[in-house]
């Protein structure tokens, strides 16, 4: 008796690349600790990217520089949660325009914030200014290399968060935070309609 094998193709859910890394890390262990679902998100090439998104994504300079520059304004961040678990610093904040507090960027970083000296972990830790402005004014040599770009479907938080009435396509980016040449952490930065 001959059994049939059938062959499933394996497909990465929204979730995980091929290799089995969250693209959507570190926002999704926020949200997992929230009790949140994560948004729908897939990796997109940087040529898929539409303008000014590409330029805004596609570069391994900080974003508030970056979005600064864009809207010819400071940005300001307002924080939407923090954790510190031992050297590990987690947090999920808004950058907005300074002056109508509009979004500009959705940004979760996870930090080892110990190579830090104590007065930059400190500032880092206040939640006062964008983590690019630190390090860019303390002089310090520090990269956002880009590892995958995104097409993310908002999630119900999400739309709240950018101020959308439906779920459009936005776009990001999944970077590893270097300092010195070494890496100290994860970004995941998403930008709202622009």
């Amino acid at each position: 008796m001959s059994t049939a094998v059938r062959l499933v193709r394996f497909r990465p859910s929204a979730r995980t690349t091929r290799a089995g890394a969250r693209i959507l890390d570190p926002l999704d262990r926020v949200y997992r600790h929230a009790g949140l679902e994560p948004p729908e998100a897939r990796a997109i090439a940087a040529d898929a990217l539409p303008e000014p998104q590409r330029t805004l994504l596609v570069h391994d300079s900080d974003m508030t520089q970056t979005l600064e520059r864009h809207i010819g304004e400071p940005v300001v961040i307002r924080p939407l949660s923090t954790a510190l678990r031992g050297r590990w610093y987690v947090r999920r904040v808004l950058l907005a325009r300074a002056s109508s507090g509009r979004p500009v960027e959705m940004g979760t970083i996870r930090i080892a914030v110990d190579v830090f000296s104590a007065r930059i972990r400190t500032q880092i830790l206040r939640g006062e200014a964008p983590l690019g402005r630190i390090v860019r004014e303390a002089g310090l040599d520090y990269k956002s290399r880009p590892l995958r770009f995104l097409a993310i479907t908002p999630n119900p938080e999400m739309l709240g968060v950018f101020w959308m009435p439906e779920p459009v396509t936005l776009y990001g980016r999944q970077t590893v935070v270097m300092l010195n040449g070494a890496k100290i952490g994860q970004v995941l930065e998403v930008l709202p309609l622009l």
